[in-house]
């Protein structure tokens, strides 16, 4: 009973770093600091940095992020100049925060035949199920973070609309915040995930 208890207990602590890895996914993905555009080349437009997320860029013309910026613009869902990075990233990261909520449900499932007095018939491994959708959904988010760190690393440009003060190409481009805070769910994601399908039912329970 005391063994039972214990890996209920580990599973708990497997469903926490879940919630934060869940947490971290929905967060990066509405930030704007995918991507960092320092932009100098006043001909084409005013000195200053571009935050590129994957739902809009905003503008900042001054050395500093804190400072005023100028209004974000938001990217209608259907915009062709996104690059296929951004749109697929979108995709892949929504597809995550879907899996990580389904994950975090079945898990609390999964933890009801663990403890004593509640009874259950279940004579399979229930944490299979959270441990595949939590690798899946790492492996969801890991795809966006390369995808974006390799445009990224290949100064990769976006044709923004005329309206936008953005030149094609800035010059120089660098990682955000949003991909280390993309990697570190992705990072609890997996780890779960392979806490759970590591967990072996005991003999008694077979």
């Amino acid at each position: 009973m005391k063994l039972l208890i214990n890996r209920a207990n580990c599973q708990v602590v497997c469903l926490a770093v879940t919630t934060v890895g869940w947490i971290l996914s929905t967060m990066s993905m509405g930030l704007t600091e995918w991507r960092v555009w320092h932009m100098n080349n006043a001909s084409v437009s005013p000195p200053g940095v571009a935050l590129v997320g994957l739902w809009k860029v905003c503008i900042y013309h001054s050395a500093s992020y804190f400072d005023r910026a100028t209004p974000c613009h938001r990217y209608p869902y259907r915009d062709t100049y996104l690059p296929l990075d951004i749109r697929v990233a979108r995709h892949l990261l929504l597809t995550a925060s879907i899996l990580g909520l389904l994950g975090k449900v079945s898990v609390v499932f999964a933890l009801r035949s663990l403890y004593p007095g509640i009874h259950t018939s279940a004579t399979c491994n229930s944490f299979v199920v959270p441990g595949i959708v939590n690798v899946a959904s790492s492996i969801c988010i890991s795809i966006a973070v390369i995808w974006s760190y390799h445009s990224v690393m290949n100064d990769e440009g976006i044709a923004f609309p005329p309206s936008l003060p953005i030149p094609f190409k800035p010059a120089k481009q660098e990682m955000g915040n949003a991909i280390i805070v993309a990697c570190l769910a992705a990072f609890m994601m997996v780890l779960s995930g392979l806490f759970h399908l590591s967990y072996k039912v005991p003999l008694n329970n077979q």
